[in-house]
């Protein structure tokens, strides 16, 4: 059975033999998921409140069918969606930053692999194969930080369109 220390073990061997970007990609992860903990915990906890806030001002609002209503409306609706869309296209590019930072990572640790290459030649294949793996780390760290952004970036989205169509909805315009 692997126990906590085991698994601590394994993140700081792999932190290192990754090098730098690794460590970038550890940082960005930490953003990234804080900030869907943030986007999640406000679609739980806020949004409904908001949502309802805006349905409360449009009923109370005698005039429903005059241009300048429709327009009200239309603000109300753009204003629901920017914040409900919050940090929404920070946490996208972090995930599309998130694979770039794993190809850069690769490239400098096959820059590495040509240095030894240069120095000690072709022979010494156990120094290439080491560089290799080390080179591989960072595009592995930065596809498994982007895959486990992808399904939230898509709840995000289906809840932002969900909302803002169910509002939308709800301010009936005649």
């Amino acid at each position: 059975m692997v126990g906590p220390l085991d698994l601590f073990a394994d993140v700081r061997d792999l932190l290192e033999l990754g090098g730098p970007v690794v460590r970038i990609l550890l940082g960005a992860a930490f953003i990234l998921w804080v900030l869907i903990m943030e986007r999640w915990l406000y679609c739980r906890r806020e949004l409904p409140r908001m949502i309802g806030r805006i349905q409360s001002e449009w009923d109370a609002r005698s005039d429903h069918s005059s241009w300048y209503a429709r327009q009200v409306k239309r603000k109300l609706v753009s204003e629901a969606t920017r914040e409900i869309r919050g940090y929404l296209g920070l946490i996208k590019a972090l995930v599309a930053l998130a694979s770039l930072l794993g190809l850069l990572g690769t490239v400098t640790g096959m820059i590495q692999v040509f240095d030894v290459m240069a120095t000690l030649g072709t022979g010494n294949a156990r120094a290439m194969a080491s560089g290799v793996s080390a080179a591989t780390i960072p595009t592995m760290a930065g596809m498994v930080v982007s895959i486990s952004g992808l399904y939230p970036i898509l709840w995000l989205e289906k809840k932002l369109a969900t909302e803002t169509s169910k509002l939308n909805d709800h301010m009936i315009t005649h």
